[in-house]
């Protein structure tokens, strides 16, 4: 399929691979897009509350004209550092960056005169601003917000606070992994669990709901639809990557099967795992295919994914309890993780009267808080 961007040119247009486009890895692209829908949608709903006076406003005070302070000029020089330190040490060796980015841009090794170069440059920048306000006097006005005009900083808290909780909830998954090699499990780009993100994602946002004064319920009914489709297009990125996220080897196709022979049985080709047996002919750096076809599981998830959050979005404007959405998107996500582990590879627990994954247990818990939560609803209601 396509580890990186650098294959995908090689398909439509006949270019090589592995070559500067390599340098853009395909589940790394499609995570900036789940993302950027969520965010997307989860404005679309916030805004849509905040007509509907679900929301209240809050007034912050805005100073135009502010010259920068010290600490100004340190978070610039500091960015800037670590921009030209790691950019032109890439840059210098760009080979190794297409082999394996998170080596080479996670590492402590870069270039000291672009990280100096970069941190002038940067706090200059500052110094020209400056500059530029030399005759302006800072001006202090009232601005009313809503929760949708905040949604740079919920995005940006909900990212990086889910990769964190992805990381610490893979780690747990795969111990061995991590103390056989600690730092290459801890700061490499893969091994991201969803449910981890999920936990740590709401935790930060949470926090950040109440040190806003935001009510929690009406922004969990919100991000409900948004979260499940960025998880479908985040399923996307594990597909056409081929990042071992797939199913189990696959029983022998049925007669009755109408749809492509690739949606029943897919070998990964060219997956990023570089797991199974060479391809014949292939000279590039990602040669190997699986040896038994498997499920295609990322697409069925992504599949389900969509169709729950058409469920979703349907019942945002007709359910009229507060959190019902919400719960029903727990209910749904842990129905679909459940029956899908089914098929997936993935290392079980033994727990002695029976052996479950982590995404297993995950699922039933939330399964049983969104039906329980669901009921607890309807009844308060009544």
């Amino acid at each position: 399929m396509y580890p990186d961007l650098s294959y995908f040119l090689h398909d439509v247009f006949g270019t090589q691979p592995d070559n500067w486009a390599s340098i853009f890895k395909t589940y790394g692209l499609f995570l900036v897009l789940a993302i950027l829908a969520a965010s997307q949608i989860l404005y679309w709903e916030l805004r849509r509350k905040a007509t509907e006076k679900i929301f209240q406003s809050s007034t912050i005070e805005k100073t135009d004209g502010q010259k920068p302070e010290k600490q100004d000029y340190l978070y610039n020089a500091f960015f800037g550092f670590l921009l030209g330190y790691k950019g032109l040490y890439a840059a210098q060796n760009f080979e190794a960056l297409q082999r394996n980015a998170d080596e080479v841009l996670l590492s402590t090794t870069g270039n000291w005169l672009g990280g100096l170069l970069g941190a002038l440059i940067f706090a200059g920048l500052k110094g020209w601003e400056v500059y530029r306000l030399r005759n302006t006097q800072p001006e202090v006005r009232t601005v009313e917000i809503y929760p949708h005009d905040r949604i740079g900083q919920i995005t940006l808290i909900a990212a990086i606070s889910g990769v964190i909780g992805a990381k610490v909830f893979y780690v747990f998954e795969d111990f061995s992994a991590f103390l056989e090699h600690p730092a290459k499990t801890v700061f490499s780009g893969s091994g991201l669990t969803i449910y981890g993100g999920l936990i740590g994602g709401f935790l930060a946002v949470s926090w950040y709901l109440r040190r806003h004064r935001i009510p929690l319920v009406p922004v969990l009914d919100a991000v409900a639809p948004a979260l499940i489709i960025a998880y479908g297009i985040g399923r996307l990125g594990c597909h056409f990557s081929g990042d071992g996220d797939w199913g189990i080897v696959a029983s022998a196709q049925p007669a009755w099967w109408f749809l492509p022979d690739w949606l029943w049985s897919f070998d990964y080709p060219h997956n990023i795992l570089r797991e199974g047996i060479p391809i014949e002919g292939c000279q590039s750096h990602y040669c190997m295919r699986l040896t038994a076809p498997v499920y295609p599981t990322p697409l069925y998830e992504t599949t389900m994914a969509f169709a729950i959050g058409g469920m979703l979005w349907f019942a945002r404007t007709r359910f009229k309890i507060a959190g019902m959405v919400f719960f029903l998107y727990l209910a749904l996500n842990g129905l679909e993780r459940f029956w899908i582990e089914k098929i997936r590879v993935n290392s079980k627990y033994d727990l002695g009267f029976l052996q479950a994954t982590q995404a297993e247990i995950i699922a039933t818990l939330l399964f049983v808080i969104g039906v329980s939560g669901m009921l607890w609803l309807w009844k308060k209601k009544r």
